[in-house]
């Protein structure tokens, strides 16, 4: 049962373009809560090294609609090309489980 679910993370610089994926996620069901914490990535792009302040999103949702939560994001998304990541959720409190599918459209 709890390899229906997962977490999608994906990164975002401008606090406004962020706040305004969210909501559309929840607004639609598309997810069950998203947790947002600061962070400073560093990374290669574009033939540099770079270090950006940015916003850690996680998406707690069903797998079934992955495929929907990635077209938001990139429909809405600032950058070039956003980290959008799946992962699976393995195992967890069955109650926590049963919320995300109540909760997830």
């Amino acid at each position: 049962m709890s390899q229906e679910y997962c977490i999608v993370i994906t990164t975002f610089a401008d606090e406004s373009n962020g706040k305004q994926i969210i909501e559309s996620l929840l607004t639609q069901r598309l997810a069950a809560c998203v947790q947002v914490m600061p962070i400073q990535s560093s990374y290669h792009w574009q033939g540099k090294v770079k270090s950006d302040a940015e916003t850690l999103v996680l998406i707690k949702t069903k797998c079934s609609l992955y495929a929907k939560v990635q077209e938001v994001i990139l429909a809405n998304h600032l950058y070039e090309v956003p980290e959008i990541i799946h992962m699976p959720i393995t195992d967890g409190l069955p109650a926590y489980l049963h919320w995300i599918e109540q909760e997830c459209g």
